[in-house]
């Protein structure tokens, strides 16, 4: 009878095990209720209902899907973001909510566990308003208690607590913290208004002192005839002047002047040549008469 009694209660011990290990299941509870369709399609979505169940203990705000149509058309990290404010984590049924010893309390969010929290957006207010009315809202520094409690939908205490409330909780800057930055639009660079609009400036003739190999060389099939020139040629007046081909180094040596005492000594070179062939004429007469 022990063994058996041992036996039965360690397989005690096994199921109880099981069974808390996976103690709900978000999506299967709100299978039952077709108003919060849009809301469970949004958990699968972004797998958020794995985060959920793997909880032990957690509460979930849900909206109908009237209400939950104002996330439509946003990207899906945000609805992810916005949904996790709704999940709290600790047990809170109406019960509970309507006996808090303070006028207001925060409430951690599965938003704040995840890190992508910025300031006090993973948290919410919760407090009692008008005639014993639950409200709640962001956490965030100027946001309002304008979401209301409706009714409780699914409640296993100290496990899940499921509450409908009136309409989404969006905390403020939650979508511009999940948008990407963008960059600052290009500004386009115009010319100040009073410089004038740049002409195309007109290609320089070429300098008069270039070397010749470097202009390009006409065949002589191409060359214009010097009694026929070009219709098109601009006119002798217009034109810039033509260089002259570049002479060689013989040619451009200047030809020296005489000075006086250099004119002087060619004449007297000339007479003595003179004189010297006189003599000679005189010497062969000379020679001849005798």
């Amino acid at each position: 009878m022990n063994s058996k009694a041992s036996s039965l209660l360690s397989f005690a011990f096994v199921i109880l095990f099981f069974s808390s290990a996976s103690a709900f299941n978000i999506t299967r509870l709100l299978s039952h209720f077709p108003e919060f369709s849009t809301f469970n399609d949004y958990l699968t979505q972004t797998q958020l209902f794995q985060q959920i169940n793997s909880r032990n203990t957690i509460t979930v705000l849900v909206v109908n899907n009237n209400a939950i149509a104002s996330l439509s058309g946003k990207p899906l990290d945000v609805i992810k973001k916005i949904l996790s404010v709704h999940v709290v984590l600790d047990y809170y049924d109406v019960e509970k909510l309507t006996t808090l010893p303070k006028k207001t309390t925060v409430l951690t969010t599965l938003l704040q566990s995840s890190g992508f929290a910025v300031g006090q957006q993973g948290f919410l207010d919760v407090s009692l308003v008008n005639e014993g009315e639950i409200a709640f809202g962001s956490a965030v520094k100027g946001s309002s208690l304008n979401v209301k409690l409706v009714k409780p939908v699914v409640a296993r205490p100290y496990n899940i607590s499921v509450l409908e409330v009136t309409s989404t909780i969006v905390p403020p800057g939650i979508d511009q913290a999940a948008a990407s930055p963008k960059s600052p639009p290009t500004k386009p660079v115009t010319a100040p208004a009073h410089a004038p609009a740049k002409e195309p400036v007109a290609k320089a003739p070429a300098p008069t002192d270039e070397v010749a190999g470097d202009s390009p060389i006409e065949s002589p099939s191409s060359a214009p005839e010097a009694d026929a020139p070009n219709a098109d040629a601009p006119n002798v007046d217009d034109a810039a002047p033509v260089s002259s081909p570049v002479p060689s180094a013989a040619d451009a040596a200047p030809t020296p002047t005489p000075t006086p005492s250099e004119s002087g000594s060619s004449c007297t070179n000339v007479a003595s040549g003179f004189l010297s062939v006189g003599v000679v004429i005189g010497l062969v007469a000379l020679s001849v008469s005798l």
